[in-house]
């Protein structure tokens, strides 16, 4: 609808357009009103026509009105209401000011201004709006849930908008079966998706409730019961199967249900390593461990991270032989891959069934992938001197300043003998086929954070900002999508390199987030405690974080003057200095001063 009166309508492409006419041009324009045309058997559209006068040096205000409702008469209802300016602009007004909130919840001053831009408002509001809300966008519009890729999202929103975290932690653990596997995604209300043999998804869930926990201080939501879903298992040689579980009345704390998936996870192949199945995160890998041998030796470093996290997270419970035994069997797993998984100069990315090594030097064809690399530093355990060199190699091999690109894995598939699944069928150089998948390339900066390269990991975090893609008119002739949104993936052979893919709808804009406020600012909160440990160029004079805690400002000021990349040497609130170099955080409504000196 239209505030404007009075208005025709018509549901008639041809009559709003004219015969060989255009959008740009459209007949309507030069009508004195539309037929009211609407029904079946038309070229669709939704057409309104009105009329106003503007005075000169005046002004108009003209409301249009684009909604749904369960019924016509509800419909109308809100169209009657929200076409009045009045109304129209209240609206507008409170959903700004609901905004802004969100986003001011923690804001950033930094020397990099095109940081700044990005991290400031767009990164979370590109995650909630896209990410958690709409599940939808120009280049997947889908609306599903996926298993891992909301838990990683909402990590993201753990100082703006927890609650929703909270939730989506619960909303996952619903989709579990009671074997411990999950939903790849599904579809809401109703229920109906995938069920799978991927590797990682189930694991996700501990992943995100450990953090969720480390972060809030949360400890009943580990208590909060949650039912399961229960239907068909997957047939020897079916890799998935679509339909509609039923739900069980049986229900258990979420904390159980985070066990039901470290157990799920515990299946091990010939060299001591998780099982692929029918893919880990790289989803287009979907034939290495098909046959039930494959294994990932990327899901070997993420499960030492998830068990060495849930460990302390069971501690804190009190459950010291969980704690214990989960300890020990990262142990294992980094035992293993260290003796079996060294290329001699990085780790390999897996195996075939038939023990054939993937991402190694004797292969054709995806010689190094970065996340084995990346994850030696991530999960905590890499043996330092190994993962020091791997990174070296990765960034090396996959880093293309000249480009602006950072690959997944080079070379791409193409005509080699090696057969990893449908990654196969993308074109060398398009998307996870050793293109510039964002996602990955963000682990890459976190672990080059993590050996406490600071300067190097913010090099690498500014070629995966948008901003830097559409600094130049020829940048944006070559971008050619949105530079003030992540896009999933950027294309890495000519002659498309430097064209950007799959915007919006990517699980790579919360890491980024995330790298640039956790890894490189340091900003760590854990329940009632904030720290500080940067990781950042030691050109750096210092920079700023304000973070609002309920009704409480925290202004904090981090100063550089040894220019180092690493290492807090001083921490003060409001004048007095802390000995721990940690701030109590209280919301007692006012404003308070934190000064970090790094050195």
């Amino acid at each position: 609808d239209t505030s404007l009166r009075p208005r025709t309508v018509t549901g008639d492409r041809q009559e709003f357009l004219g015969r060989n006419r255009s959008p740009a041009d459209p007949a309507a324009f030069i009508r004195t009103g539309l037929s009211g045309a609407t029904g079946a058997a038309l070229d669709p559209c939704a057409g309104l026509h009105g009329r106003f006068e503007v005075q000169p040096g005046g002004e108009a205000i003209v409301i249009f009105v684009l909604g749904q409702a369960a019924d016509r008469a509800t419909a109308a209802q809100l169209a009657r209401h929200y076409r009045r300016p009045e109304a129209a602009q209240t609206a507008r007004r409170e959903v700004t000011d609901e905004w802004d909130r969100r986003l001011g919840v923690v804001t950033v001053k930094t020397p990099d201004p095109a940081l700044d831009a990005i991290a400031n408002r767009w990164l979370p509001y590109q995650v909630l709006s896209c990410r958690v809300w709409g599940r939808s966008a120009f280049y997947q519009s889908g609306g599903a849930y996926g298993f891992r890729d909301q838990l990683q999202d909402v990590l993201a929103l753990l100082y703006a908008e927890p609650a929703e975290a909270r939730a989506h932690l619960l909303r996952a653990a619903s989709r579990q079966f009671l074997e411990g596997d999950v939903q790849h995604w599904w579809h809401p209300p109703t229920g109906r998706g995938v069920r799978t043999r991927f590797s990682d998804d189930f694991l996700w869930l501990p992943f995100a409730v450990a953090r969720y926990v480390e972060v809030t201080s949360d400890t009943g939501v580990l208590d909060e019961q949650v039912s399961y879903i229960r239907g068909p298992a997957l047939k020897e040689g079916e890799h998935e199967s679509y339909y509609l579980p039923d739900t069980t009345a049986e229900s258990e704390p979420l904390f159980v249900h985070c066990l039901r998936a470290l157990d799920r996870g515990w299946a091990l192949g010939a060299h001591g390593i998780p099982l692929m199945g029918c893919g880990d995160w790289n989803d287009g890998m979907n034939l290495v461990g098909a046959g039930g041998k494959g294994e990932s030796v990327w899901v070997g470093w993420f499960q030492i991270a998830v068990r060495t996290q849930f460990a302390n997270l069971a501690e804190r419970r009190g459950d010291a032989d969980l704690a214990a035994r989960l300890r020990s069997q990262a142990e294992q797993l980094h035992k293993a891959i260290e003796e079996h998984a060294w290329d001699g100069d990085w780790y390999l990315r897996a195996w075939f069934d038939d023990e054939t090594p993937l991402g190694s030097k004797q292969n054709d064809e995806c010689q190094i992938d970065s996340l084995p690399q990346s994850w030696a530093i991530l999960s905590g355990v890499g043996e330092l001197d190994r993962s020091k060199k791997a990174l070296d190699a990765a960034v090396n091999f996959l880093v293309e300043w000249g480009s602006g690109l950072i690959k997944l894995f080079r070379p791409p598939f193409d005509r080699g003998s090696l057969q990893p699944g449908y990654i196969k069928g993308y074109v060398p150089g398009i998307r996870e086929n050793g293109g510039q998948y964002t996602h990955a390339a963000v682990w890459l900066v976190q672990a080059l954070a993590g050996l406490g390269k600071g300067g190097d990991a913010h090099a690498l975090w500014r070629l995966l900002n948008p901003l830097a893609h559409a600094a130049t008119p020829d940048d944006v002739r070559r971008y050619r999508v949105e530079p003030y949104v992540v896009a999933g993936d950027v294309y890495g052979v000519e002659p498309h390199v430097g064209r950007g893919g799959w915007t919006w709808y990517t699980g790579s804009a919360a890491w980024l987030y995330r790298a640039a406020l956790e890894t490189m600012l340091g900003f760590d909160k854990r329940g009632g405690l904030l720290q500080f440990d940067p990781r950042i160029p030691a050109a750096w004079p210092g920079y700023e974080v304000d973070y609002r805690h309920g009704r409480t400002l925290y202004r904090c000021r981090v100063e550089n003057p040894s220019g180092v990349e690493r290492g807090v040497k001083e921490v003060w609130l409001d004048g007095r200095a802390s000995p721990d170099r940690t701030i109590s955080l209280a919301d007692d409504g006012r404003d308070h001063e934190v000064r970090v000196v790094l050195g």
